[in-house]
């Protein structure tokens, strides 16, 4: 599904990403472990091109997204997106926030192929489609209600189910659970799981060990913008084979 191929990212005179290439299959749950500032999170920015990577090719379902020349959005609509603070709209509901996006591609794309559509009708429908992935987390009576009444635990479902209302091919979730408290963080593990049983492909960074181990099937563990080890996660905890990964360990686990 992904061909990641020597991907580079510069911010100015500080290479922050020095040459990653990485194959993601469809179906893949992949763990991206490693220390604070090893670049995780700007390689998964640079998947979904929040980050403009500065070399490189990022295939994805065949089309090369790092180019400059292709339109990105036609392609973000297949790649969902999880942040670590939730990035909820405050000033809309927990249903106009999960309507948002659907609504407008649809529209989007009705106007770009000069298609008649009721706007109503589109809206109704992605009210339904919304109420049911509430219903999905025990959330539907949040429905109209702002994020602020919301706790972190909530705010981070509606955030996962806000992302497969675009039914992606594969969503990519940027630490989901470190805002949270203790006790919330079942709650949007969870849910995950539930999602990786199902067939999502996921590449999730993240601190949750036991995420990493249990439910992963691949595991990447970065330090200083590479890729030092690939490969199974029980085999990856239980035999690191590098000195860095080794001592990463003595201090998580």
């Amino acid at each position: 599904m992904i061909d990641v191929i020597n991907l580079k990212k510069n911010f100015g005179d500080m290479e922050v990403l020095k040459g990653i290439s990485i194959t993601i299959n469809k179906g893949d749950i992949v763990a991206v472990i490693g220390p604070s500032g090893s670049g995780k999170s700007t390689f998964l920015r640079c998947l979904n091109c929040m980050e403009d990577p500065t070399s490189g090719q990022i295939i994805f379902n065949g089309v090369d997204i790092a180019d400059m020349s292709v339109d990105i959005n036609i392609h973000r609509r297949h790649m969902g997106m999880v942040f670590q603070h939730f990035n909820l709209f405050n000033n809309k509901t927990v249903i106009e926030n999960i309507m948002l996006a659907p609504v407008h591609v649809r529209l989007q794309e009705a106007r770009k192929n000069k298609i008649k559509v009721s706007k109503k009708q589109v809206k109704e429908e992605a009210r339904q489609q919304a109420m049911e992935l509430l219903k999905r987390i025990g959330l539907e009576d949040k429905a109209d209600v702002y994020p602020v009444t919301l706790s972190g635990g909530q705010k981070q479902r509606v955030a996962i189910v806000r992302a497969l209302a675009m039914n992606p091919d594969v969503i990519l979730f940027d630490e989901p659970t470190s805002a949270l408290d203790p006790e919330m963080v079942g709650e949007v593990l969870d849910l995950m799981k539930d999602l990786a049983a199902e067939g999502m492909t996921m590449i999730v960074v993240t601190h949750e060990m036991g995420f990493a181990r249990e439910v992963a099937n691949r595991l990447l563990f970065m330090d200083d913008g590479v890729i030092l080890e690939s490969g199974d996660p029980k085999e990856f905890f239980a035999n690191p084979q590098t000195a860095r990964a080794k001592d990463f360990l003595s201090k998580v686990l």
